[in-house]
């Protein structure tokens, strides 16, 4: 290696690298920022203005846009040598880039002329051309990749499969860089924008998708896609879908809760102030649905918990920590597969469909619950319709819960008819319904369902409102003697 060309915004750890590089009497250039760093802590390099005989000008816009920097990257040794000669061509063996904070830049409310400022031309033109010519170049865009930089230029080089990846990981880059890019221009004056450009790393082959003749694959570093098992075997594709679906509804409740989750849905939700009462009481709602389910816990594992845990065949068991102890319990379940809790991360929704995709998005938003009857419901029913809706959010529709304060009661899930869900979810109840709430995900198009909750114990109701006969379903209400509360948000699980 003979020359490295350093050209980047995100200094860390840029000092250290061009270090290595002259220990191992590598040459480099550089300009602007990154050479003032260069020269502020006293290691030598090429100015590029001073090697291309061209200045820097429009105030950076053009600089490393010269022949003999990107001859000097795309030549083909040992074919395009000659050429190199002639015109005062240096091979540079490593470029070390990165671009512009645009993406974060373009959130930060500024004017489209502002915004356009963060689109950088140079740094992608060289990327693309190192990484076009990784044969013979490597090309750097992390600096989380300088350590492995550095033990490469010391061994006296990269092997072709280290270039080549380091080739694969730019020119994703690019395609997020210029994603992103797209994405902005073509939401300006829009609420979503007109092309959407989706990139997700750290792919990982699956055993297969949701069934076994199915192929299928888990993508992203962050939040519950990057997350590998403690123990136990390989996430499969429907642990994936049954995990989030299950930590999703957690981070509903910052009291102490447990949430049990089969294909999608909530089988049984807990709150207390101790987590082994509030397992066993979200486990004892449906202990049928719960054998082969996920767990999911927001508060540490102890070895009591993790024992009665493992009482039940559980999939994947997700929680914020485990003790030590909890750990070797949990060890006798070998296939049991045991997650650590990430933190949340916040994004669009996307589906597939034939064709193309849906993207959704919610941003904040503020129920305003309304009491609708003529009967205020007391402390308690107010308590358990808070726990009831909680979950019905997370319920495929179409969705009926009813609760105490403290558990979840009935499930009745998924169903085309609003009645049939509410029967379902009082047929499914393990405990009386008496003085229960009830919740549903849409309002009730005729009384009948709020018939139903009542004559089998609830003694309060909260749905969206906005039927054409909310007023029938009030007069029902009231003639039942239930509360019911309109919150004016509807929570459609398709």
């Amino acid at each position: 290696m003979e020359w490295a060309l350093l050209s980047v915004w995100d200094k860390s750890g840029i000092v250290d690298l061009a270090k290595a590089l002259i220990e191992q009497e590598i040459r480099i250039l550089s300009s602007g920022g990154t050479g003032a760093v260069l020269d502020q802590a006293g290691i030598p390099y090429t100015d590029v203005s001073s090697y291309t005989g061209f200045p820097e000008m429009m105030h950076g816009r053009v600089k490393t846009l010269h022949p003999k920097v990107h001859g000097g990257i795309l030549a083909r040794r040992g074919i395009d040598d000659e050429v190199m000669a002639r015109h005062g061509i240096v091979p540079i063996d490593l470029v070390v880039v990165n671009l512009y904070p645009f993406e974060a830049m373009s959130g930060q409310g500024l004017e489209l002329d502002e915004a356009t400022e963060y689109i950088d031309i140079g740094g992608p033109a060289l990327v693309r051309a190192a990484a076009k010519n990784h044969r013979y170049v490597a090309v750097v865009v992390d600096p989380a990749d300088y350590g492995m930089v550095i033990d490469a230029v010391r061994r006296g080089g990269f092997t072709l499969e280290e270039r080549r990846a380091l080739a694969a990981k730019a020119f994703a880059r690019m395609a997020a860089y210029d994603g992103a890019i797209t994405g902005y221009i073509t939401s300006l004056d829009r609420p979503l924008p007109e092309i959407l450009t989706i990139q997700f790393r750290n792919g990982r082959v699956l055993r297969y998708g949701e069934n076994p003749h199915q192929v299928g694959a888990v993508y992203g570093d962050a939040g519950i896609a990057a997350e590998e098992p403690l123990q136990g075997k390989q996430m499969s594709y429907n642990n994936y879908l049954d995990v989030s679906a299950a930590v999703r509804l957690l981070r509903e409740f910052d009291e102490c809760c447990a949430v049990i989750v089969k294909h999608n849905n909530p089988c049984g939700v807990a709150v207390g102030d101790d987590l082994l009462e509030t397992y066993i009481a979200a486990r004892d709602v449906d202990p049928v649905s719960a054998y082969g389910s996920i767990v999911a816990l927001n508060r540490e594992v102890t070895e009591e918990v993790a024992r009665e845990i493992t009482k039940t065949f559980v999939e994947v068991v997700v929680a914020p920590a485990f003790t030590p102890e909890a750990r070797e319990v949990m060890r006798s379940k070998e296939n049991m597969r045991v997650l650590r809790l990430p933190a949340a991360v916040e994004a669009d929704e996307i589906r597939s469909i034939d064709g193309g995709v849906l993207l959704q998005r919610t941003p904040p938003y503020c129920e305003r619950w309304q009491v609708v009857s003529e009967r205020e419901p007391d402390a308690h029913e107010m308590r358990a319709m808070l726990l009831a809706w909680k979950v019905c959010k997370h319920t495929r529709s179409n969705a009926i819960v009813f609760a105490d304060e403290r558990s979840v009661l009935g499930i009745g899930a998924g169903q085309m008819s609003r009645v049939d869900a509410a029967k379902i979810a009082i047929e499914k109840a393990r405990r009386p319904l008496a003085g229960s709430a009830a919740a549903s995900d849409a309002f009730l198009p005729f009384p009948d369902t709020l018939e139903a909750a009542a004559e089998a114990g609830a003694t309060a109701l909260v749905q969206p409102g906005g039927s054409i006969r909310d007023g029938e379903v009030i007069d029902a209400a009231n003639r039942l003697n239930v509360a019911m509360v309109f919150t004016g948000t509807r929570h459609f699980r398709h």
